[in-house]
């Protein structure tokens, strides 16, 4: 079995792509006043993101491709991986955008289960930013 993985959704939404992929990149602490409930508070400190139990370091940013890389460096979710990074693209699709999220990782045993419920929050965070930006 191995411990190394990779799980990928998209969500299709609103907003422009350029706008979602703006606040990931150039404003990531706008993301809790976006949804206090799941991302309460944000950080940000010399290059580092704290919020969501984990440190992370913006590991790439692709502004032709609208893509955004993170890699955690300390907190929870290194409890359970060696490794885990975050990757975020915006897709533009007419007047819609998909957000497609990927995140790789590797488990620190076979009894760690798939992150399906980081997964799930990104999705539902981005359905929420998704709300915040057509509203406003």
């Amino acid at each position: 079995m191995t411990l190394v993985g990779k799980l990928s959704a998209e969500v299709l939404v609103v907003a422009p792509h350029d706008e979602h992929h703006g606040v990931w990149v150039g404003r990531p602490h706008h993301i809790s006043k976006v949804s206090p409930s799941k991302m309460p508070k944000v950080d940000l400190h010399a290059g580092k993101w704290k919020g969501l139990c984990y440190q992370r370091v913006v590991e790439a940013i692709n502004e032709e491709n609208k893509t955004i890389t993170y890699r955690a460096i300390e907190g929870d979710v290194l409890q359970e991986y060696k490794s885990f990074k975050v990757i975020s693209q915006s897709i533009p699709k007419g007047e819609a955008t998909w957000i497609h999220w990927t995140l790789e990782y590797e488990k620190l045993n076979k009894n760690i289960p798939h992150p399906i419920k980081l997964l799930e929050f990104v999705i539902h965070l981005s359905e929420e930013l998704d709300d915040h930006l057509v509203q406003a």
